[in-house]
C-alpha cells in the first residue's frame, strides 16, 4: 500500500505515569511488547510499507528499539524539540511527507480497520480533504463524540460527559496535507480542537464508520484490558 502512515508517538503520556512512569508511552508494555510495536505490527500484516514516527518525549528510545526498519515497513522520524501539539506535530511532518495524501494514527489508540478499503474509499472521494474513522460504542460518557449528518459529513464535536450511545473518533484519518494551506495556523495546536472542531463547517469532514474495534491504553484502567484485547485485535480485520 502506497499511502504513508503518521503516527503521532510525541506525548509525555501524563496520564499512564502511574504505571509506566519512565517510558515515552508508545514503548508502554503491553503483552510482552511496546504497544507500537503492535501497532506497526498491525500495520505491516495490512501491506503499509512506509511509516513516519512524530516523537518528542524521550525520543531516544524509540529510535533505539525501533531503528529505521520494522518487519517489512521503513521508519522514518520526525523529532519535536518542544511539544507542538497533535496539530502542530502533524503540521511538521507534512512539510517532510512527499505524498499529498497521509494516513495519521494517534500513537495511543488501536483500532480494527481494513485499511486497504480505508485507502479506496478516499481515492473514490478524491475532493475529501479530511477523512476521519469512527467507531460506535455504548457508553461515550468517557470520549468526546462526533455528529454526522445523512451523508456522514461531520457536523458537531461534542465534549466528553455525553452518556449513551454515540459516535467516536477512532483516532484514523486520512488527509490532504494541502488543507493546511487554506488556514493561518500557529506552530503549535491541536489537530483535534483547534483545527477539525474549530473549522467543522468548512472542512466537509467526511466520517468513515467501518471501525470494528477499539480501545485507548492513555489511562491505566484500559491499559490493563489492552494486555489482552490489542494482541487478539491484530490481524483479525475483516
Amino acid at each position: 500500500m502506497s499511502i504513508p502512515v503518521l503516527i503521532l508517538a510525541g506525548g509525555m503520556g501524563t496520564r499512564l505515569k502511574s504505571v509506566v512512569p519512565d517510558l515515552p508511552k508508545p514503548l508502554a508494555n503491553i503483552s510482552g511488547k511496546p504497544f507500537l510495536w503492535w501497532l506497526l505490527k498491525e500495520l505491516s500484516e495490512q501491506g503499509i510499507t512506509e511509516v513516519y514516527l512524530s516523537v518528542g518525549y524521550l525520543h531516544e528510545q524509540i529510535q533505539e528499539f525501533f531503528g529505521d526498519h520494522f518487519q517489512k515497513i521503513k521508519i522514518n522520524y520526525v523529532i519535536e524539540t518542544e511539544p507542538l501539539g497533535t496539530g502542530g506535530a502533524i503540521n511538521k511532518a507534512c512539510k517532510v511527507i512527499n505524498q499529498n495524501r497521509v494516513m495519521i494514527m494517534n500513537g495511543d489508540t488501536f483500532a480494527s480497520i481494513n485499511l486497504a478499503a480505508y485507502v479506496q474509499f478516499a481515492e473514490k472521494n478524491p475532493n475529501q480533504k479530511v477523512l476521519l474513522a469512527t467507531y460506535k460504542i455504548t457508553d461515550s460518557s468517557r470520549y468526546g463524540t462526533v455528529i454526522v449528518n445523512e451523508s456522514n459529513v461531520l457536523t458537531n464535536f461534542l465534549e466528553k460527559g455525553n452518556a449513551g450511545e454515540g459516535l467516536i473518533n477512532a483516532g484514523v484519518y486520512i488527509l490532504d496535507k494541502t488543507v493546511f494551506d487554506e488556514y493561518e495556523l500557529p506552530e503549535k495546536f491541536s489537530f483535534e480542537t483547534d483545527f477539525l472542531a474549530k473549522y467543522c463547517s468548512y472542512l466537509n469532514i467526511h466520517a468513515y464508520g467501518d471501525v470494528t474495534d477499539f480501545i485507548d491504553i492513555g489511562i491505566p484502567s484500559d491499559y490493563q484490558l489492552a494486555q489482552t484485547k490489542i494482541p487478539s485485535m491484530v490481524s483479525h480485520i475483516e
